[in-house]
């Protein structure tokens, strides 16, 4: 068994193979301390930075056994709970670089890393259900996130937030208003400080994160108490950073002025993730779609998968290369799309999802080339116009993005626990007017998977679902039009609900599998909204 979409349309089936060979491409094998670590290489280092691995462990946790490089990045934590950004055995910057040592790096304007590091962790035990590593590990994860709820550069007492320098959202140089000769990434006396929304939805989900381990391991007073937490940042975050439409790049501590840029208009790239970590209610996040959906109608970019827009001004963050449309000042970036794409799938906007999949077909998956980022005219990154020391046409950050937006968004394969134990089954293919479909996804590391075949004629949907012992919640898509009419599972009726989404409708139900159950979904004309 292995992890495969088939459809008979190639825009869907060639995704997984052609992101597999992305992946494959990237993988590296290196010895530190005579320990074998297995990751995937950054696409524009030579070098293994937690923030990308917990991104594309959505995708690479199906194929591969990352316990390894996430366990390093534990190993060599500092003892007051930070976690590097990166490490690397390799030159980075040739020809000036040539040393193959051990390197590690704490970027200190970074705010982000330890709750990267918190799902990381998650999704690794995911597909290899260890929870003998896990329970290792939870001491660590505590000790990182009292870091950050601690430390002078990471909280706001006041605000109650995370807070971190002015960067371009979760990017890793600052802003000086010209004080530093090139990319600041150190904290000073100039720092300029304030509160970035994607930091504060990242550890809403890494408290969560932590309250379900807890509650899993039998311990409900942590539990309840990360779950509190989490819940209060919540509030916290959407009372200061919501401005009525999406989230407000960067809310000032610090009181600067940069001419010619107003940040209460920035859409920055975090804001889909915003939605996907679970920050954003419902009408919040119909809010943030329907604003790229408007800024697509208005851009001459040929995607609305910014990174920032409007961008910074040319080269005010120290180097003359981020100028308008470049890298994460306003680079059109995949990583977006695939969140965006994921986004809308789970908020009545599936045509959407099925609109940016199909374009990002069009520009990688056919062409076998993804980047991390493309000039708003399509061109990709070069080495000319970029900071990083090297670049790459097989781009795993992005694409595992998309991955996921197919996987989880399309498909609809959401893993809600560990080995598919607990499933919630939400096939849109109705929305790519796909009426058949077999999707198979399954975990290398642990040999567990679930596969399941759908099929739609016109009166009713069938699916067969073969996964081993699973509760699997039911949330299919139903055609235009229609309702849900009787639910059979494993000959049996059994109560459902119609419910909408936006203009979408689905109907819901639940079901314990042991190895095999065949659904059937009658269908009936819908007379009004329900």
């Amino acid at each position: 068994m292995k992890t495969y979409i088939k459809t008979g349309r190639p825009e869907f089936d060639e995704f997984i193979p052609v992101i597999k060979y992305f992946f494959d491409e990237n993988r590296v094998d290196v010895y530190i301390d005579a320990k074998k670590i297995r990751a995937y290489i950054d696409p524009d280092a030579p070098s293994f930075w937690i923030r990308t691995i917990a991104d594309h462990l959505r995708a690479s946790k199906y194929f591969d056994d990352l316990r390894s490089v996430v366990e390093h990045f534990a190993e060599t934590q500092a003892d007051n709970g930070r976690i590097f950004d990166y490490f690397t055995v390799f030159p980075e910057k040739l020809p000036c670089e040539r040393e193959n040592w051990a390197k590690y790096v704490r970027v200190p304007v970074e705010a982000d890393v330890e709750f990267r590091f918190i799902k990381a962790i998650f999704l690794v035990w995911q597909s290899t259900g260890d929870d003998l590593w896990v329970r290792k590990l939870l001491p660590k994860m505590e000790k990182a996130l009292n870091y950050i709820l601690t430390h002078p550069w990471r909280w706001d007492k006041k605000l109650k937030l995370v807070k971190r320098a002015y960067t371009i959202d979760t990017w890793d140089f600052a802003y000086t208003a010209g004080k530093h000769n090139w990319l600041q990434f150190q904290i000073d006396e100039n720092t300029f400080w304030g509160i970035m929304h994607g930091d504060n939805s990242g550890y809403y989900e890494a408290f969560l994160i932590m309250s379900f381990f807890y509650d899993y391991f039998k311990d409900k007073k942590k539990a309840n108490k990360w779950r509190e937490r989490a819940e209060r940042l919540k509030r916290r975050m959407n009372k200061i950073c919501w401005n009525g439409k999406f989230y407000t790049h960067f809310v000032k501590i610090t009181p600067v002025t940069i001419e010619g840029v107003d940040e209460s208009q920035q859409l920055s790239l975090s804001n889909p993730m915003d939605i996907n970590r679970g920050v954003a209610t419902h009408k919040m996040a119909v809010s943030i779609i329907n604003e790229y959906l408007e800024r697509r109608k208005r851009t001459q970019a040929f995607a609305e998968w910014f990174s920032i827009d409007p961008p910074f001004p040319d080269g005010i963050f120290g180097d003359e290369r981020i100028i308008r449309g470049a890298y994460c000042n306003g680079g059109i970036m995949p990583l977006v799309g695939g969140e965006l794409a994921k986004a809308a799938f789970d908020h009545g906007f599936e045509w959407y999802g099925v609109d940016i999949l199909r374009r990002y077909y069009e520009l990688a998956i056919k062409t076998k080339k993804s980047y991390l980022w493309y000039f708003p005219d399509g061109t990709p990154l070069s080495q000319e116009k970029m900071t990083s020391p090297m670049e790459s046409s097989k781009d795993v950050w992005g694409s595992s993005a998309m991955f996921y937006a197919l996987m989880d968004g399309l498909a609809g394969v959401e893993d809600k626990f560990k080995l598919f134990k607990k499933v919630k089954l939400s096939p849109r293919w109705l929305s790519a007017e796909v009426d058949r479909a077999e999707v198979s996804a399954y975990y290398d590391a642990s040999g567990r998977g679930l596969f399941y075949e759908f099929e739609f004629d016109g009166d009713k949907i069938s699916i067969n679902v073969t996964v081993e012992n699973s509760f699997v919640d039911f949330n299919v898509l139903l055609p235009e039009g229609a309702l849900a009419d009787k639910v059979i599972f494993n000959g049996r009726s059994v109560d459902f609900k119609n419910v909408k989404v936006e203009k979408s409708r689905y109907v819901n139900f639940s079901g314990l599998i042991k190895d095999e159950a065949k659904v059937k979904i009658y269908l009936k004309k819908s007379k009004k909204d329900i």
